[in-house]
């Protein structure tokens, strides 16, 4: 006897953030959660993840997942072809501007800690005098003149403070400059220096228009206010427990924790329903 095919996904596609949503804090992904993506893409749906690291600093993840569809890297500048290794798309933070920014944002707060994340799929990211670098096992390149900032086409700026708190410097920065570049946070000591008007719902908009997906048809994860576009752009906003307070108040849904299998948690009952 036949059995009826299993009910499509009640989502054509899955948007995860990595740090804080997708990876637990040992940078892994549980095999509840990758069970759960796999059922769900299965029955229809298309995993894409949506991170601000760049390219470079995704491809391991992706490999250890055997993912290999897109994704969206670089909070929304690069689109990334995992399965052939191609850079689709990338947007690049006009130099000029940014150094006009950071010198804005300087002469408010005074002189910060840099780093900054080069164009390319190899694009190297390099890290100043007294940064406070993130993520174990990230490569990174020292430089001591700023001037080597400005040497190749760049993705992003990272900018820190030796005394005011992530909230605080991405408040005085976009007070300061965002008229010029877009600030974004998106984890503890990441504060994010971009092309004006980039987010990640602009790099995940061009990806759903390959898949030939609507934003009314995407559910999305996060965890950090430079997840707040992507929520606005998604059918469906769902906040790690562990997620900023920003984010927290606009999600349409409240999940466990990155730990605590709070995508799969989801996703299974999705499943069940569906």
């Amino acid at each position: 006897m036949n059995q009826d095919p299993a009910p499509a996904f009640p989502y054509r596609m899955i948007a995860t953030d990595l740090d804080g949503t997708l990876l637990r804090s040992d940078e892994t992904v549980s095999e509840r959660t990758r069970a759960a993506l796999d059922a769900a893409c299965a029955r229809g749906a298309v995993h894409v993840v949506v991170t601000g690291r760049a390219v470079p600093w995704t491809k391991h993840v992706l490999a250890d997942l055997g993912y290999q569809g897109l994704a969206v890297c670089g909070q929304g500048a690069q689109v990334y072809d995992a399965g052939s290794g191609r850079l689709l798309t990338s947007v690049t933070l006009d130099r000029k501007v940014a150094e006009l920014a950071l010198a804005k944002i300087e002469k408010e707060v005074g002189t910060l800690a840099l780093a900054a994340s080069r164009d390319g799929v190899d694009g190297e990211v390099v890290v100043g005098p007294g940064y406070r670098e993130h993520g174990a096992g990230l490569p990174s390149t020292p430089f001591e003149n700023r001037a080597a900032l400005w040497a190749e086409p760049l993705n992003k700026l990272y900018v820190q403070h030796p005394e005011l708190d992530d909230d605080a410097l991405a408040k005085a920065a976009r007070e300061a400059a965002g008229d010029l570049v877009t600030l974004a946070l998106s984890g503890e000591n990441i504060v994010e220096i971009l092309p004006l008007g980039l987010s990640k719902a602009k790099g995940l908009a061009l990806a759903a228009r390959r898949l030939k997906v609507r934003s009314a048809e995407t559910i999305a994860f996060g965890d950090m206010p430079n997840d707040l576009p992507m929520f606005a752009w998604a059918g469906h906003g769902v906040a790690m427990a562990n997620a900023h307070e920003e984010l927290l108040s606009v999600a349409d849904e409240v999940t466990s924790s990155n730990d605590e299998e709070g995508i799969a948690l989801v996703l299974e009952r999705l499943l069940g329903e569906s």
